[in-house]
């Protein structure tokens, strides 16, 4: 086999790696919401059932089965959070990293690479870059934090229309590596399944629904992750259609 191949081979490992560290990230991600978004209505369920059992005659035995069934049915619900869901997101619950002091530029210039190659050639996307960094270093997981700056330039390329474009400004900003990847959302080009994709159909979907304050789209899960494990921040903008918006990664340049 050649050198080219070799390298080519090697290139398209990488990106299938990358993808599927998304979806895996993703798929945890929506398991967390599941467990939090079912634990509230569960617990009031089985408060209410406290307050059942002090209000309904005690000989009353058609309600005291109803009381029982309701019991029994929290504590299933319960039983298949803790051991289904929970147990299943473990995976990347916590995000052991790998630290040393890396250069920047170099992080930014593989995710760029990397970005070029999975989507933005194929969709004829225009990827202007601002970035001052030369020498400079953070404290941190270089490969980690490349694939979080890869998934955002990957959602906004997926999000923008074919030939459209992405800008990428990263610089420091008061001890911190700042990065915003600016787009403007085309849903139609989000769910046109004849268009290159680097992402699944279910993550572009979802994207385009709307989103509680304070909450990311699903496959930005990793980039979320990524930014909390080494004591950063991560935010998406609105996602409206048509509309301007950006991804913000901030990242400390030592460690905390």
């Amino acid at each position: 086999m050649s050198t080219f191949s070799n390298a080519a081979a090697a290139s398209d490992q990488r990106l299938a790696h990358l993808r599927a560290e998304v979806a895996l990230f993703m798929r945890d991600h929506v398991l967390s919401l599941v467990s939090h978004d079912l634990r509230s209505p569960l617990n009031a369920i089985h408060s209410w059932a406290y307050v059942l059992e002090r209000k309904l005659d005690a000989a009353d035995a058609s309600a005291q089965r109803a009381l029982a069934g309701i019991r029994s049915g929290v504590e299933q619900q319960v039983k298949l959070l803790e051991e289904a869901v929970d147990k299943t997101r473990a995976e990347t619950k916590s995000l052991p990293l790998a630290r040393e002091a890396f250069p920047i530029r170099a992080a930014i210039d593989r995710a760029l690479d990397d970005a070029r190659r999975a989507l933005f050639d194929a969709r004829g996307t225009t990827l202007t870059v601002v970035s001052s960094f030369d020498a400079e270093r953070c404290d941190g997981d270089s490969e980690r934090l490349a694939q979080a700056l890869w998934a955002m330039l990957i959602f906004a390329a997926e999000a923008s229309a074919p030939s459209g474009a992405v800008a990428l400004k990263t610089a420091l900003e008061a001890g911190f590596w700042r990065s915003e990847v600016a787009f403007t959302p085309d849903f139609a080009a989000l769910a046109n399944a004849d268009l290159p994709h680097a992402l699944e159909p279910f993550a572009r979907t979802q994207a385009m629904l709307p989103r509680e304050a304070g909450r990311i789209a699903w496959v930005l899960a990793i980039v979320q992750r990524v930014a909390a494990a080494h004591g950063g921040t991560f935010e998406q903008g609105p996602m409206l259609d048509g509309e301007a918006t950006a991804l913000v990664l901030r990242i400390p340049l030592s460690a905390l």
